[in-house]
């Protein structure tokens, strides 16, 4: 009677025989002999090992995980990302060296034999009786190729994986049905070619066009005789004979694949000695996964791909079922990024603000008319080191970005001329507009309610010179305060709200605006991407479209290219034509004669506003021609730094304005963008000059005290509102003494019953 081991369970005789008997099943089954089900032969254990009858009789092949390619609009690559860095190839494409190889080592009796190979069982089975231990094994390639489809379908879940790689006789038994399907559905060159494609190369290489280009730098059909045998002798253990890490070892491991060559007659001896003494010869290119390799300053565009396409049902109904699709990949993402409008924002932010500065720079351009988004960058790389960030400043949260946006203090005011002017204000409307008052009280809402002014809070201008009357166009130039609180209490909520809504405009963390009038001096965090398509709403006379980022995908499966359903931009009216045409003209009068000059573009007709908040925390300038829309925000991500006596790009600033630093960054940016595009030109109205009365008179520089409200109430950087006095861009950030992530703390805006905003650009 066989010795059991001290531990406990089978000896190595037990085992042996155990094994044998699955593989002599296994082969009578092949043979199409009938036999009882496996239970009935004492290979079914309380339910650890399924019947062999009962194993379900089709194994679908799964569809192998491969690497997917972003490209721009013109096709060039962008960024590569995996979940498993594999190209799957034909074996046409693989190198008869490697095929040869690949046999000789892990089965060379592969095209003498079926699924089971009960020669090299009984050998293995001698082999490990003499050794005392399991000294060589007995799958065939079938074998591990099924085996390695149990693995790819696990995926990463650790616990799926221990299930498909646990060496129990029912999962041996499950193997070997399977392998014996496989045979005689594909035959024996295609499960050489599923095997060479599948198996697991090591260092972050899966199938062997992988492997080749991370070991060669060139493609497995170009691969030699001693590179072959190398990469065949690796999958045996990947880790022990990893050339990159243990080279003396790898080349004891392959020495051994070309004897073994030479042996079958696969190759000559003299072949095999020769390629013995050649050097490894590695010219190893190494894993270049994921965003952070994209070129061009594009990694927070890859990634904002990325995530719409982990958000947009149109990829799949459930958050599972896209993460599945994505992480499957195999996919060729063409983009809507313009290789010339990126060089030309990237170029612009490095030339204004460095890397190293305090604050952050985003920019982002979008195609009226269309909802491309051409460009994407900012100051701060895509990164998780110093001076680096994961954080999206050009969009939303659940795309990237940080947690509520950025206030955009008077970029915002348009979005309040255009509701007055869709509803009927004339754009010559005059209003007292004082240096300084209470917010005007009571104030509609859209639920019948009606906002009040409990408690005396203040607005005022820029300056104590800024004092009115004055109509829209001069105040859109100059950037009253005062004029567009008069102008929001006037028409009333509910108006602003509806021109927002038609402009997809919202919070950044995706809810609705607030119904306060602190809205029109924009005290709402918003992201660059919203405000770059709501103004492009402008350029195209009233016309919103959804932003885009995504042209075409298409799927490798099998040896198709499968083309897959894209988001697509969707076009409504926002505006009449008239109202848009009204804003592009007081627009372009904030360039020409307004806060905005010194981003006015030299060679076409452009249209912007500036902005900047309270305590000079965000300065912003958002802008367009009829065919580019752009916003450029500058700032700290965790609203705490106040940007006064500070150096931005090398540029010292007492204080600093959405005119004098993001305004050069959107001009420079839009140039390089539009050079060789078409001189579009606006349709302008007629607003007659206004009577100042002598008053206002000047254009001013932008400078001038802030608009009240002070650096009181809210935690975590607004969370929660702030106190009465509106406080300031929705609340104080708090100054822990240990660090959070970029992002973390961002003002929410709502900064109590008034949160303040708008300092004139």
């Amino acid at each position: 009677m066989p010795k059991k081991r001290s531990g406990g369970g089978l000896s190595t005789t037990q085992q042996a025989a155990k094994f044998l008997g699955v593989s002599v099943l296994a082969g009578a089954v092949m043979a199409g002999i009938a036999l009882p089900a496996a239970g009935a032969l004492g290979l079914a254990a309380k339910g650890s090992v399924q019947g062999f009858d009962e194993i379900p009789a089709n194994l679908k092949s799964p569809q192998l995980s491969q690497r997917t390619t972003i490209l721009d609009s013109k096709g060039n690559q962008i960024a590569q990302v995996y979940s498993r860095d594999r190209t799957v190839v034909d074996l046409k494409d693989i190198s008869p060296y490697m095929q040869k190889a690949i046999v000789a080592i892990e089965d060379s009796r592969y095209y003498q034999h079926g699924a089971i190979d009960l020669k090299g069982v009984l050998r293995a089975l001698n082999k490990n009786a003499q050794s005392g231990g399991v000294a060589q094994g007995a799958s065939t390639l079938t074998q591990q190729l099924v085996k390695n489809y149990f693995i790819e379908e696990a995926g990463d879940d650790p616990t799926k994986v221990a299930e498909a790689t646990q060496q129990t006789l029912g999962r041996k038994v499950k193997e070997l049905k399977y392998a014996i399907q496989l045979e005689e559905k594909l035959g024996k060159k295609k499960i050489l070619e599923n095997y060479l494609n599948i198996t697991f190369f090591g260092e972050q290489a899966y199938g062997i066009e992988a492997a080749s280009q991370r070991y060669f730098s060139k493609h497995a059909k170009d691969l030699n005789l001693q590179q072959s045998a190398l990469l065949a002798g690796i999958v045996q253990s990947p880790s022990r004979y990893d050339p990159v890490n243990d080279e003396a070892e790898a080349t004891k491991r392959r020495n051994v694949v070309l004897e073994r060559m030479a042996q079958l007659g696969d190759i000559s001896q003299a072949e095999a000695d020769k390629a013995k003494e050649a050097p490894l010869g590695l010219h190893v290119t190494q894993p270049k996964n994921g965003c952070i390799t994209a070129v061009k300053g594009a990694g927070f565009f890859c990634k904002y791909v990325e995530n719409v396409f982990l958000n947009d049902p149109v990829f799949g109904k459930t958050s599972a079922e896209r993460a599945k699709l994505w992480n499957q990949g195999g996919l060729t993402v063409r983009t809507t990024l313009d290789p010339q409008a990126q060089d030309s924002v990237q170029s612009s932010i490095k030339d204004h603000v460095y890397k190293s500065d305090s604050v952050a720079a985003a920019a982002t351009l979008v195609e009226p008319g269309t909802g491309k988004i051409l460009a994407m960058g900012q100051s701060k790389p895509y990164g998780y080191n110093k001076n680096e960030t994961e954080y999206n400043f050009s969009v939303d949260r659940d795309y990237g970005g940080s947690n509520y946006g950025f206030p955009t203090g008077s970029t915002f005011k348009p979005f309040v001329a255009a509701a007055a002017i869709e509803g009927g204000t004339p754009a010559t409307q005059e209003y007292s507009s004082p240096y300084k008052m209470n917010y005007p009280s009571p104030v509609q809402q859209c639920n019948g309610k009606q906002w009040v002014n409990t408690s005396g809070e203040e607005v005022e201008n820029e300056n104590e010179s800024e004092v009115g009357p004055y109509q829209m166009k001069r105040a859109m130039a100059k950037s009253i305060n005062t004029y567009f609180v008069q102008l929001i209490s006037d028409i009333g909520l509910c108006p602003v709200v509806k021109m927002t809504d038609s402009l997809h405009v919202h919070q950044g963390d995706g809810s609705k605006l607030p119904e306060t009038p602190s809205i029109a001096l924009g005290a709402i965090g918003l992201s660059p991407l919203t405000m770059a398509s709501a103004y492009a709403a402008f350029a195209d006379r009233g016309m919103y479209c959804t932003p885009v980022a995504i042209e075409s995908i298409t799927q490798k499966v099998a040896n198709e290219q499968k083309s897959l359903a894209v988001p697509k931009s969707t076009c409504s009216r926002a505006m009449s034509e008239k109202t848009a045409d009204t804003i592009n003209t007081l627009l372009r009068g904030v360039i020409d004669s307004g806060t905005g000059q010194q981003a006015g573009l030299d060679d076409r007709e452009s249209a912007g506003k500036t902005g900047t908040t309270d305590s000079r925390k965000n300065a912003w300038f958002v802008g367009y021609t009829p065919n580019l829309a752009g916003a450029v925000w500058v700032g700290s991500a965790k609203q705490n730094i106040e940007m006064t006596n500070i150096s931005i790009g090398g540029v010292y600033h007492s204080e600093v304005f959405g005119a004098d630093t993001p305004g050069p960054i959107w001009k420079d940016a839009m140039t390089g963008a539009l050079d060789g595009k078409p001189d579009e030109s606006f349709n302008l109205v007629d607003i007659p000059d206004e009577n100042d009365h002598g008053k206002g008179k000047g254009n001013g520089d932008g400078n001038g005290n802030n608009n009240g409200g002070n650096d009181t109430g809210g935690l975590i950087g607004g969370l929660i509102g702030g106190a009465n006095d509106g406080g300031t861009d929705g609340g104080a950030t708090p100054n822990p003494t240990f660090s959070f992530p970029d992002g973390f703390f961002q003002g929410n805006g709502n900064g109590g019953n008034n949160g303040n905003g708008g300092h004139r650009g």
